[in-house]
């Protein structure tokens, strides 16, 4: 019997326990709603020890055209860092007094990707960033 504690992949390893309990590939596939084509492209992957490929992977192709370039994008991210109480569109702002050109929903979208979308985060970011030394003890 296989175990797994990942969600994505729960409902293939249980299908494939199903089948070794029931000792019914046909029975197992037909309780579980699928077909034996795909119970046997599943019992492959294991078999092959790859359990990582039973996860969904997404066939969607990454639409580039939406993102800003690597330049706005460092720009926004130390932005976001040496400002963090600044909103989205402040930073929009004080960015284009800089010469870079990005929206306040463009900011929000970087900062999405980059997990520094709330004030907290943004501080904790400035956190790792700078590394404030412990003080000395002196006696």
């Amino acid at each position: 019997m296989l175990h797994t504690n990942n969600q994505i992949i729960k409902h293939k390893v249980g299908l494939l326990n199903l089948a070794e309990v029931l000792q019914n590939v046909s029975r197992a596939c037909k309780v579980m709603g699928v077909s034996r084509d795909t119970f046997h492209r599943y019992q492959e992957l294991v078999q092959s020890g790859d359990m990582d490929a039973l996860i969904n992977k997404s066939r969607r192709v990454p639409n580039l055209k939406n993102r800003v370039d690597d330049a706005t994008e460092l720009a926004v991210i130390d932005f976001a860092t040496q400002y963090p109480a600044y909103g989205q569109h402040r930073t929009s702002n004080e960015l284009r007094k800089k010469g870079v050109f990005v929206s306040g929903s463009g900011v929000r979208s970087i900062w999405l990707r980059y997990d520094l979308e709330n004030f907290k985060k943004r501080l904790k970011a400035l956190a790792a960033k700078v590394v404030i030394p412990p003080k000395n003890n002196r006696i």
